[in-house]
């Protein structure tokens, strides 16, 4: 049997302790979300590794964002949101919309909603969201979000991020 030793998370060297637990955190996969909408006449987006489904009925949806966004408090103003799940192959896509001082949206093709959501075409599914309330956590906010529409392209598998990098879902019965 294999013994394990738990050490404490905090241990009074604060950059040591947010590297450890950045590795730690980074042991689970998760998808890439691009959280995006239209405001004054721009497309304003960010990147959430932290995109969680949350209840079925109703339908909700979660996001983590941290407090030092300067995106966050213009995106989330109007409170309509478009969430692409971004698909394989959109790893340069994830590192343009999360990049600071550029222009994130260059080059890529995206489409609007009537409710100022904005998605990002060949995503692997798309939901249109109001936000319903906002918690602090910490150092970042669980913003919960209330799907209202949504569509999905199930040829195309979604980008996974894990050990901090990006890779590409292998099914059982695809391997070898």
């Amino acid at each position: 049997m294999h013994m394990l030793t738990l050490s404490q998370v905090s241990s009074g060297d604060a950059e040591r302790d947010a590297s450890r637990l950045r590795r730690l955190y980074s042991r689970y996969p998760t998808g890439v979300a691009a959280v995006c909408a239209v405001r004054d006449g721009q497309p304003v987006g960010i990147v959430a590794t932290s995109f969680t489904p949350v209840s079925m009925e109703p339908a909700l949806v979660s996001i983590c964002v941290q407090h030092i966004s300067t995106t966050w408090p213009q995106l989330s103003r109007d409170g309509h949101l478009g969430v692409s799940v971004l698909a394989e192959g959109h790893a340069d896509m994830s590192r343009q919309l999360a990049a600071k001082n550029v222009d994130r949206f260059a080059g890529l093709t995206w489409f609007g909603s009537d409710s100022s959501a904005l998605f990002l075409a060949d995503a692997a599914a798309w939901l249109d969201c109001k936000i319903v309330s906002s918690i602090t956590a910490g150092d970042h906010n669980v913003v919960l979000m209330e799907v209202k529409s949504a569509a999905c392209d199930e040829t195309v598998s979604p980008l996974i991020f894990h050990d901090s990098r990006f890779r590409s879902m292998l099914a059982d019965d695809d391997r070898t």
